[in-house]
């Protein structure tokens, strides 16, 4: 039998079927067609937000690839500052970076693939970080004596740079530093690290299509930003960004490896800053435990802040890094 029944009519079901395939094809159709739009103005958007945008320091080669770096101020020892992660220089260039520039020199950079930073090789973890900001800092001829300054995971490539450069080192604040027991002792940080070691990132693909792009202008998703912080979304929105936060997470076990190899900074001048309001199981513990690695130690606390100390106490921040410029200083004097 035909598709029509007897008295010469469609068979109803079938042409609900032919209907069903009809709205699917206009669907995909919209799907590829949004999709090809985003692709094409994505870029385009980015080349716009790059001239709005341009970095304030300068880009040097370190083999390949080109690092962003911001040095303002003067003066001896000079801070380095190592954001922690999925961050970069904007985030301490807002109040940090000024407060301490009226001390001393202070320079704010973005590891490779963040902020203004090109996209650096594989592996991401904290030698490699560590080794390409020392490459940095001798061809932007800033040398030492160095203060650094680690935020998060930024406290573990500090941790190895002090080791590799020991000699270049004046002192060292850890803000809110990783502590490398948190992964040996923590099973759901751990957990967290492997499921993030993926070569796919979802996120990246979402914002080479736009579509990140698009979600943080819907109010509520993207909040105002303070002054000199209006260029975060635009680089962080950006697929480089996403999949160089992915790339830093998949080395995030081997860089607490690494760091876990730096037992002593021996009697190195050490502030270890830490957020009262960091209510993480076991975090307080591991920042206590970070006054082993030298000592001459001591131990501040933000007490209004949460972890992001950079933002919700910069005050606390600045006093830490001027409190151990100044020790430094009086060091050299004696």
């Amino acid at each position: 039998m035909n598709s029509q029944n007897q008295d010469g009519k469609a068979n109803p079901s079938k042409s609900k079927g032919r209907g069903c395939l009809t709205w699917l094809g206009r669907i995909m159709l919209l799907i590829i067609g949004l999709s090809l739009v985003g692709y094409i103005y994505e870029p385009i958007a980015e080349a716009a937000d790059a001239k709005a945008y341009p970095p304030p320091g300068q880009l040097v080669d370190v083999g390949g690839h080109r690092l962003h770096i911001n040095c303002t101020g003067t003066g001896s020892p000079t801070v380095v500052i190592e954001a922690g992660a999925g961050d970069w220089s904007t985030s301490w260039a807002a109040y940090v970076q000024p407060e301490v520039a009226k001390t001393t020199r202070v320079c704010t950079y973005d590891r490779a693939g963040m902020g203004w930073s090109e996209a650096g090789p594989l592996p991401r973890d904290a030698a490699q970080n560590a080794k390409e900001l020392h490459t940095l800092l001798q061809k932007a001829n800033i040398p030492g004596p160095y203060v650094m300054v680690g935020h998060s995971l930024g406290g573990l490539v500090v941790r190895v740079f002090v080791h590799d450069y020991a000699s270049e080192i004046a002192g060292v604040v850890l803000v809110e530093s990783m502590n490398p027991e948190k992964f040996t002792r923590s099973p759901e940080i751990q957990a967290q690290s492997e499921s993030r070691s993926q070569p796919f990132s979802l996120q990246a693909a979402l914002a080479r299509f736009g579509v990140i792009r698009l979600l943080v202008k819907v109010p509520g998703i993207a909040p105002s930003l303070p002054p000199n912080e209006e260029a975060y979304y635009p680089l962080y929105i950006r697929p480089q960004s996403f999949q160089a936060t992915d790339n830093e997470s998949q080395g995030m076990p081997a860089a607490g490896a690494q760091a876990a190899a730096v037992e002593s900074f021996g009697d190195l001048p050490l502030i270890v800053l830490t957020a009262s309001l960091n209510n993480m199981p076991g975090w307080q513990e591991w920042q206590t435990e970070l006054l082993q690695l030298s000592s001459n130690s001591q131990h501040l606390f933000a007490e209004n802040s949460g972890h992001n100390i950079q933002a919700d106490e910069p005050s606390a921040a600045v006093a830490a890094i001027v409190q151990m410029v100044e020790q430094t200083r009086q060091t050299v004097k004696k």
